[in-house]
């Protein structure tokens, strides 16, 4: 046992958790002093840079004709209006917080799924999508209604537009890799973000060094390192396994953002995360020969790329 988990594989999957989880609390520094859209489009770019670098040494395949409208999808949702939204919502939400709202994504994707992809709404997701938005009701009114601001509800928005992003993905994901999709994505998040340059080039000759390192540290390894272990770790662990860890992601955040912020989450805080991720543990439980089917087309995805499936928790970035 001491030797799997030791596995390059297992160690993989831990550097995802761990760079994912950072990114919380790197959000909080990186905002404040780099200001809202500096912050989101150099991110995007540093992550752009190095996975179209890495592009021909990992295989990555030039993406065919008809499927840029999928990918333009996918690159204005989970990259650039979730940076935006996600770093917004994190100039007043803590990053612990953050987060436990962001581990609600898969909800949305799941029921994105049962509208246009006519997928089959199991007990287990109807009642582990109530379960997981009633754990977010629980964070985001922890203070009270008195405590409750709108940056939640932009927190909240970024977690649907992650849950977009992963029902737009899970088509591709039949042609391409994991990596591959996300490099595409990473891509046209970026072009989307152009109009935020004048902003950047305003905001970058004033910022400070711990807000440039913040978003060299967001751009190198949660954005591209992590999607590139991530991919390595997925194509060689089971399904399951790799399921499980992403359910780590808060806990670690909570735990990296009192380290490096100093930020206490309230008791109430960590009970309705505690909730959202159960919520998520339900829905991705597997059951039945439906079920079955599911996975062992999940297996047969991960044979042909290193893609997260849609229905997989989205608490990352």
């Amino acid at each position: 046992m001491r030797t799997r988990l030791a596995s390059p594989s297992f160690l993989a999957l831990t550097g995802t958790v761990v760079l994912w989880a950072s990114a919380f609390p790197a959000i909080r520094v990186g905002v404040g002093g780099l200001g809202l859209a500096a912050l989101s489009l150099l991110r995007l770019v540093i992550a752009a840079v190095v996975l179209a670098a890495i592009a021909p040494f990992a295989g990555v395949r030039v993406p065919r004709r008809e499927h840029l409208p999928q990918i333009a999808l996918c690159g204005f949702t989970g990259m650039t209006a979730y940076q935006v939204l996600l770093n917004w919502g994190e100039i007043h939400v803590e990053a612990g917080t953050a987060s436990l709202l962001i581990a609600v994504a898969p909800v949305f994707s799941v029921l994105l799924g049962s509208v246009f992809l006519a997928e089959h709404i199991s007990r287990n997701v109807a009642v582990g999508s109530a379960i997981a938005l009633a754990g977010t009701a629980v964070v985001t009114l922890s203070d009270g209604l008195s405590g409750f601001t709108a940056a939640s509800l932009v927190v909240l928005a970024a977690a649907v537009v992650q849950g977009v992003y992963h029902f737009a993905s899970k088509p591709l994901l039949r042609h391409y890799t994991g990596l591959e999709v996300a490099t595409y994505a990473m891509i046209a998040g970026t072009v989307f973000a152009l109009p935020l340059v004048p902003a950047t080039a305003r905001a970058v000759t004033h910022a400070p060094l711990d807000a440039l390192v913040a978003v060299l540290f967001l751009g190198l390894l949660p954005s591209a390192l992590g999607f590139v272990i991530w991919g390595y770790a997925v194509a060689r662990l089971p399904l399951a396994v790799s399921t499980a860890a992403l359910y780590l992601v808060p806990p670690v955040a909570l735990l990296v953002s009192f380290v490096w912020l100093g930020e206490i989450p309230h008791p109430v805080e960590l009970l309705g995360g505690a909730v959202v991720v159960a919520g998520v543990v339900l829905i991705n439980r597997r059951g039945g020969p439906a079920a079955r089917s599911r996975t062992v087309a999940g297996r047969a995805d991960r044979t042909e790329g290193t893609g997260d499936r849609a229905d997989e928790p989205s608490i990352r970035r």
